[in-house]
């Protein structure tokens, strides 16, 4: 009834065409980049304005019915899944850049502008926005927020909570927030970061205040192919050794660099059980320098073919594949699961060799794709679920890989989150106490827990019962 009588009171102030609630309408909201698990919500809201998303939260709120805020949709953990009771408010409408000052180096922008639709706008200054997910050219800044996301050059610059300075938002009881501000200093508890990474369960982000940085003078980029992964691992452990700080050090094995050939003909050597990129930027004169010394640590690491982008078309070209590498492995298998597990780089040869072991035990076939310089692995796990009992078995080698990095004094997560993938993996992770305390810091911010409700604490930890909700509202107010 609660659920009915907020349709019926969104349905009175949201034209018809932004509030969608027929079945074909709803189908492509039924899940995010994680199309392995679905939902149907009972409505979505097509937000057009920063008040409405307010509005549908606070009404949320009064009648009790869990939201999911949504951008994209290009979550591979499950993290936008819809609520089958609850209703999705759909972001992306709001893509305005709110304020851009190049002289603070700064932008003001709603979440649902495009990651790259920032750095584009803030070119004709000589700025950029660093994070970049290879999702780049159609992921949400809000999305990015949501679950800090990093991208191929996050080695030297950080993930999305080095470069969001303030947030403006609407807490799950509708209480509309300031957060941080415009300013690289700031005093007291860093709410700013409390709030990204936080997947959706503190409420909504409104306006981001986002950090510019000067667009590098020079790019040097080198691709290397080895006869195994081990060796291309090993290489990133000299480079790092070496002194060397680039930008971005990716790694790509057999199956990435078939599956890249085959989308986007990158040009990259079909016959190399792996590839190594590396780019250096910044000023000319210190890149010129760096490079010659990377190119020598590059030769004296068994590499094979070297190849340097002579233009920022091949560099473009290079990147080209590397980026299109997820959808790409579409054309290897109907379906495949991305896993996003970080392992110390010391320990990186290491990861690579049991993955192959893995992969070579369960019978199933494991793309690799992975930001080197940062032990971030992406091993992308194929199957056909068309096959009985295919997406079980690729799930419980998803799971022994996590559990691996875990061992290895990793994280089950590097930039996916967390979502509803990887919540049964929690506990391997985090004690007893530590998981209490997550949820009890999730409840002091949302005690009917309304917003995207049933993500990222592992079931058990976040069932509370209508009474314990009632009280809840009581001791908040």
């Amino acid at each position: 009834m609660a659920l009915e009588t907020l349709i019926s009171e969104l349905t009175a102030r949201i034209p018809p065409e932004r509030l969608l609630q027929q079945r074909p309408q709803l189908a492509p909201y039924e899940s995010d980049a994680l199309t392995s698990l679905r939902a149907r919500p009972r409505a979505v809201l097509l937000a057009g304005t920063q008040e409405e998303v307010i509005d549908a939260v606070r009404l949320c709120h009064a009648h009790r019915v869990p939201f999911v805020a949504r951008g994209s949709g290009t979550s591979l953990s499950g993290g936008s899944l819809p609520i089958e009771d609850g209703i999705v408010i759909a972001l992306n409408r709001l893509n305005r850049i709110i304020a851009l000052d190049p002289r603070q180096r700064l932008a003001v922008v709603e979440p649902g502008i495009i990651n790259l639709d920032v750095s584009r706008a803030a070119a004709p200054h000589g700025l950029y926005y660093a994070p970049d997910p290879s999702s780049q050219p159609i992921c949400t800044i809000g999305g990015n927020v949501a679950f800090n996301s990093g991208g191929a050059h996050c080695l030297k610059y950080g993930m999305t909570a080095n470069h969001v300075l303030g947030i403006k938002a609407v807490l799950p009881d509708g209480e509309v927030v300031q957060l941080g501000g415009a300013s690289l200093e700031t005093s007291g508890p860093d709410l700013t970061g409390f709030f990204v990474g936080s997947e959706g369960l503190f409420g909504v982000a409104l306006e981001i205040t986002l950090r510019l940085l000067p667009k590098p003078e020079a790019y040097r980029t080198i691709l290397a192919s080895y006869d195994s992964l081990a060796a291309a691992g090993q290489a990133v452990s000299d480079v790092v050794a070496a002194g060397l700080l680039p930008g971005a050090m990716e790694i790509m094995d057999r199956l990435a660099i078939e599956a890249a050939e085959a989308s986007v003909n990158a040009g990259y050597p079909r016959d190399a059980a792996a590839l190594l990129i590396v780019e250096l930027e910044g000023e000319a004169v210190e890149v010129d320098a760096e490079f010659a010394h990377l190119r020598r640590v590059i030769e004296r690491s068994g590499a094979g073919e070297i190849r340097v982008a002579a233009d920022e078309a091949e560099r473009a070209r290079i990147w080209k594949g590397r980026k299109g590498a997820f959808s790409a492995v579409g054309r290897l298998s109907p379906n495949y699961i991305v896993q996003d597990g970080v392992v110390p780089r010391s320990k990186l040869g290491e990861a690579l060799q049991r993955i192959e072991a893995l992969s070579a035990a369960h019978g199933t076939r494991v793309a690799n794709v992975f930001h080197a310089g940062d032990g971030n692995l992406h091993p992308l796990i194929l199957y056909d679920g068309r096959v009985p009992g295919a997406l079980e078995r690729a799930e419980d080698l998803a799971g022994e890989i996590i559990h691996m990095c875990i061992e290895l004094g990793g994280s089950i997560t590097g930039e996916h989150g967390v979502g509803m993938e990887k919540r049964r993996h929690m506990p391997a992770m985090f004690s007893p106490d530590d998981l209490a305390l997550m949820s009890s810091v999730r409840r002091a911010v949302d005690p009917l827990e309304l917003a995207n409700r049933g993500k990222m604490l592992p079931a058990g930890q976040t069932q509370v019962t209508a009474g314990q909700h009632e009280q809840a509202v009581t001791d908040h107010g």
